[in-house]
């Protein structure tokens, strides 16, 4: 598992990779989240690495609320990102349960779906995907 110390070096940034994961994806649910994720190619021209793009609409509160939510969410990708193929874009969409949920909940719940994310991608692509080392 690689230790990654920055979450803005594994960001999706444009609107374009975000619209990119939801037409290549469809919707899965957790408990708190629902999250999209699909494998890039080895044509796209992107720094290595998995890369997790975090949502937070007006729906989940005010603006203080919603920079405490993606916070939170960001600091629980960050100690779980390693868990990844190289190659994955995740996005997730927390619920408002996320302001108010016990961190290690919020963490624990970021690896499952981080674990699931791997296991889906393994299960549709064998075993290695692009980029990744054996």
């Amino acid at each position: 598992m690689a230790e990654v110390a920055d979450f803005r070096s594994m960001r999706l940034r444009k609107h374009a990779d975000y619209q990119r994961v939801y037409r290549e994806s469809r919707k899965h649910l957790s408990p708190s989240m629902s999250y999209f994720f699909r494998i890039r190619t080895a044509e796209e021209k992107v720094p290595e690495g998995p890369r997790v793009g975090l949502t937070a609409g007006r729906v989940l509160g005010k603006a203080i609320e919603r920079n405490r939510i993606k916070r939170r969410m960001r600091e629980a990708v960050r100690l779980h990102v390693g868990q990844l193929p190289p190659a994955a874009d995740v996005v997730l969409h927390p619920r408002k349960a996320v302001a108010d949920m016990e961190f290690a909940k919020l963490e624990s719940e970021v690896a499952r779906i981080f674990t699931n994310v791997t296991d889906q991608i393994h299960k549709r692509h064998g075993r290695r995907t692009e980029g990744e080392r054996t």
